[in-house]
């Protein structure tokens, strides 16, 4: 069998591939930058999801915010020190007018121009309440207050939500609560925690799980304080040629359908496969819950639904059985901002099931939260999510920071009065055209998918091999090489890091690679390196004939 060797033997690659891919992908970048040291070699890290582009709009229109915010506090007491004051609520609207007129030419102010009038004419805030919230805000100099979401900045980001994830056409009347987090990882975290504290699972409950997945999905269920058991929905679906499409086949969805699954989470789009569930699998899904599992609790982390057009989540579908996570990391950039929010319909079955629960129970969760409100047995559970957040104690200093709540802000604007989709069109574009470079790079053409968001790329090893050269030759990559091998044997001859699919419960012989944070151009050299390593079996197979 010809074909090089790897420093890192097969059995090392057995022990390696029970990590978390992301766990992985530090080997593989030891590897590839040991590789990276020989001439003309430079690293090409394909195994994250850090976007390499920032909104820039949105962030001008924070900063020049925060000159006001200054301006204003200087304007209650001010001392050469350094000292100031804090900003004041009489006949502020007047005065951000005025800033508004002097800084017409400064990068950010159309902007902020704009937010100013969308509250106004969107939302009727009163002038002075909503330019006080602004400034507070960005200063920062207060508690966040309601702790859930500031009360001004709340309609606005729920209008933007209403426009990216329900296609600006909600299937019913009625509002989301928002909690505003930080980050999608935040939001996880404190759900699982909720739903626990509050009865609504319990531990050893069987959940379900769309695969294949963002592995720390993978993970939490196995935690000794929840110990589920999970049910997988398999994104198996292939197209009438036979490619993978990685979409819920009917008898994947019908598995919720049993009402001992107590759960669904998923993400969707999907990460690693990158695609949005389809219009026929999301309707399926709706008739399985609604005639055979009515009380399904579904989570779903819908940070990639900005890239599909037209995107409609499972939170406009199924308002009432989910909780919907947004981040606004990968979207705008923002990855360091840490900005993500929890939507619940206000007409909810968790607010229903909490009313069912056994009266032991009901009686310790009074107990718990009878310092927040005379009548806990009234909390709404999206304000017990908040309360839980900070241990119920330390409820009145919850709540994300004002100032990253007021970036939100600003990113939410940024899109709702982006009319022509410029912004969208752009991102879009990018992801698309770096997913067609990728795949001239191996040289196999694109199959157009109306669902791809493209954000990632799951491309199956074995799917290819099958397709192209049979079950002998399959064979012979499982008797001779680990599912793992190809990543390896990228990071050390090539100085390419891509993540291991399986790691995702997607298809053992598939790798994952992330088209946000290289340079387009790069995605050609990893395509070609990748079609070139895929030769290399090739020829070992030939040469044992």
């Amino acid at each position: 069998m010809d074909i090089d060797k790897l420093r890192t033997s097969r059995k090392r690659e057995q022990q390696l591939e029970q990590l978390s891919p992301f766990e992985l992908k530090d080997n593989l970048i030891t590897l590839a930058s040991d590789q990276q040291k020989k001439p003309v070699k430079t690293m090409l890290n394909a195994g994250r999801g850090n976007p390499n582009w920032t909104a820039t709009v949105p962030r001008e229109a924070f900063f020049i915010l925060g000159m006001f915010g200054v301006e204003e506090s200087k304007l209650a007491m001010q001392k050469p020190s350094g000292i100031a004051g804090i900003p004041q609520k009489s006949g502020i609207a007047k005065r951000f007018e005025a800033f508004l007129k002097k800084e017409k030419q400064t990068p950010g102010i159309e902007l902020l121009n704009g937010l100013y009038k969308y509250g106004i004419d969107k939302h009727g805030f009163d002038l002075d309440s909503w330019v006080f919230e602004l400034a507070e805000g960005v200063v920062g100099d207060q508690y966040p207050s309601p702790v859930r979401m500031l009360k001004q900045t709340e309609k606005v980001v729920h209008d933007y939500l209403i426009q990216e994830m329900c296609g600006d056409k909600p299937s019913r009347a009625g509002k989301f609560d928002l909690f505003a987090v930080e980050g999608g990882t935040a939001a996880m975290c404190y759900i699982f925690d909720s739903l626990i504290e509050n009865c609504l699972l319990k531990k050893g409950d069987r959940i379900a799980l769309g695969v294949p997945v963002f592995t720390p999905y993978l993970e939490i269920p196995e935690l000794a304080r929840y110990d589920f058991k999970v049910t997988f929905i398999h994104g198996s679906g292939k197209d009438k040629d036979g490619n993978s499409t990685f979409q819920y086949p009917d008898e994947e969805l019908d598995k919720l359908g049993d009402k001992s699954i107590k759960a669904f989470f998923i993400v969707n789009p999907s990460n690693p496969t990158s695609v949005e569930i389809s219009d026929h699998s999301r309707k399926y899904l709706v008739k399985v819950v609604k005639n055979l599992n009515p009380n399904l609790m579904i989570l779903t982390d819908d940070v990639y639904g900005t890239f599909v057009p037209g995107f409609v989540s499972l939170m406009n579908e199924l308002p009432q059985n989910t909780l919907c996570v947004y981040s606004f990391s990968k979207y705008f950039g923002a990855t360091g901002w840490r900005l993500g929010v929890i939507a619940l319909y206000e007409d909810n079955i968790y607010d229903d099931m909490l009313s069912a629960i056994p009266e032991k129970d009901k009686e310790r969760l009074a107990k718990l939260y009878e310092s927040l409100t005379l009548h806990p047995e009234k909390l709404k559970f999206i304000d017990r999510l908040v309360a839980d957040s900070r241990q119920v104690a330390l409820n009145h200093t919850a709540g994300l920071s004002t100032p990253q709540q007021i970036q939100m802000l600003l990113f939410a604007t940024f899109a709702l009065l982006d009319k022509e989709n410029k912004y969208k069109t752009d991102c879009i574009n990018l992801l698309q055209h770096r997913y067609t470079l990728l795949w001239e790079g191996i040289n196999i053409p694109v199959i157009p998918d109306p669902e791809r968001a493209a954000y990632y790329c799951e491309i199956d090893i074995h799917e290819w091999a099958m397709k192209n050269y049979g079950k002998e030759f399959v064979t012979f990559l499982e008797k001779n090489f680990e599912p793992v091998d190809i990543v390896f044997r990228l990071a050390e001859k090539s100085s390419i890091v891509l993540l291991n699919g399986g790691g995702f419960a997607g298809p053992e012989w598939s790798v994952r690679v992330s088209l946000a944070n290289l340079e387009d151009k790069d995605y050609s050299v990893i395509g070609k390196e990748l079609s070139e390593t895929m030769q290399d079996y090739v020829e070992a197979w030939e040469s044992t004939k």
